[in-house]
């Protein structure tokens, strides 16, 4: 419900009562106006809808706005500003740490009619896109003119590229092509007040100014809304060849990613699965790895005919001196989608395991993975936990998804503790604490832990500059206390 009241440094909303009061209609009717009534949802049934993500939260929104142009938008932040009310941006709702979700109440802007691909550059090799694009149809798009959009999360058939710029999403091609903030090199963004601003650049070179495209990336919503995003894009590489490496030992598993990178072999993707992530799928995928499996690494080498066949055949030489594990090639298209089955079925097949998950995305130095997944087996063990670690290994990041049932409260305190101690684990061996899925309120109260008291003070004074009364997307990223 929209009740407006005084506070320090802004107005909030406050859900208490059930009846609209004239100021809390007059609010709904001015957000009507800003975004005509087939765009603003105010049935429970409807806002229920954008109430979660994937962290598996709940908090219900008071009405969700589904602008369809920047106008619309800056309306809408103007409103937030002289009435008091939270704004929450909402991509698809994929993100795992809570950074969509409403949690104070307030209008969740989401953008699924915002998905317009503006422009398409092949000669510069840009795009402009709005946000509610979606980041697999973008790629599909881009395949017509022989370019790609590198940055391919887990969730890319119906993740968005504005909730991407979120997160700083990442994924498995992240280990030879960078991160989303490295393709996003100009945004157009409405702050608080409903100012619309343009950041960055449609050149390679741009050092004018501070950069604000960057600062904006990975800020969770918190600092303005995007409307535009003006992506850097590569040729889309021309042939692809998959391997897939099946090990009794994961202790060799884990040494071998560093040394496959120091080997002078540059994969596009190197992912790695270990014993429990490997059971847990095998009734989900049509091929079976050796009975002994102890863990598997997925790995591509992509670009032009002669640069693959040579890091192909030189990775083959690298690996027939290896003992204790087995190497497959994939054949063609099929059997490249058979060998990635693995992979793509962990997330859901997990849950077959417990009911519930605690899911991090830790990343440590490449020569640090050992380290990190010997100490997650400890922790099972001592915190009779089942515990599985899968993930983007080529850059270091691991996740670590630790299993419970929330209706056992000794297993799920023991889960709260094993997260606490790979974080400080994750810390000790010169890691950060979120490599992709950013901090949201799932992490927030770890802020600390990683960052030192002038460096969270600086934040601070960044989120006060830009968004002085705490409407964008408050209670994120900064802990409450």
């Amino acid at each position: 419900m929209f009740v407006v009241f005084a506070s320090e440094n802004c107005w909030l909303f406050n859900r208490i009562s059930a009846i609209l009061t004239d100021m809390e209609k007059k609010v709904i009717k001015k957000i009507q106006e800003a975004v005509g009534q087939a765009n603003l949802l105010t049935d429970v049934e409807d806002r229920s809808c954008y109430s979660y993500d994937a962290s598996s939260q709940n908090f219900m929104p008071d009405a969700v706005a589904l602008p369809e142009t920047k106008e619309q938008v800056a309306a809408l932040l103007c409103l937030a500003e002289e009435y008091g009310f939270p704004v929450i941006p909402r991509g698809a709702g994929s993100g795992t740490t809570g950074g969509a979700l409403p949690v104070q109440g307030g209008l969740v802007i989401g953008f699924s009619r915002m998905k317009r691909i503006l422009e398409i550059d092949p000669d510069n090799m840009i795009a402009v896109v709005e946000p509610g694009v979606v980041t697999g149809e973008l790629q599909a798009a881009l395949k017509k003119y022989g370019l790609m959009y590198p940055p391919d999360p887990a969730s890319l058939k119906f993740c968005s590229i504005g909730g991407n710029a979120g997160e700083c999403a990442g994924g498995p091609s992240a280990v030879k092509y960078g991160v989303t903030r490295d393709y996003i090199i100009g945004l157009e963004v409405v702050l608080p007040g409903g100012k619309i601003m343009r950041t960055g650049v449609r050149t390679e070179k741009g050092v004018v100014g501070y950069d604000l495209t960057r600062l904006f990336i990975g800020s969770e919503g918190t600092l303005a809304v995007f409307t535009q995003l003006i992506l850097r894009l590569l040729p889309l590489a021309e042939t692809k060849v998959t391997f897939l490496l099946s090990f009794s030992s994961l202790a060799q598993a884990t040494r071998l990613v560093a040394e496959i990178l120091a080997a002078g072999l540059m994969p596009c993707t190197l992912e790695y699965m270990d014993k429990t992530a490997v059971q847990v799928v095998r009734d989900q995928i049509t091929w079976q790895p050796p009975e002994k499996t102890a863990a598997l690494l997925l790995v591509e080498f992509d670009g032009d005919q002669a640069e693959v066949a040579q890091q192909a055949q030189k990775f083959a030489d690298f690996v027939w001196q290896k003992k204790n594990c087995t190497l497959r090639q994939a054949a063609d298209e099929a059997e490249i989608k058979e060998l990635w089955q693995a992979r793509c079925s962990i997330a859901p097949a997990c849950l077959h395991l417990r009911p519930h998950k605690i899911a991090e995305d830790v990343v440590v130095p490449r020569s640090s993975i050992p380290k990190l997944v010997q100490f997650t087996e400890q922790l099972a063990q001592e915190l009779n936990l089942i515990i599985l670690t899968f993930g983007h290994a080529g850059d270091g990041n691991i996740h670590v998804n630790i299993m419970v049932d929330k209706q056992n409260q000794e297993e799920y305190n023991n889960g709260c503790k094993a997260k606490e101690q790979l974080f400080e684990r994750v810390l000790a061996l010169g890691g950060t604490l979120s490599g992709e899925h950013g901090v949201g309120i799932t992490k927030s109260s770890f802020l600390a832990q990683e960052l030192d008291a002038t460096a969270l003070s600086v934040m601070k004074q960044l989120k006060k500059l830009f968004d002085p009364h705490n409407i964008l997307n408050p209670g994120k990223i900064f802990p409450a206390h």
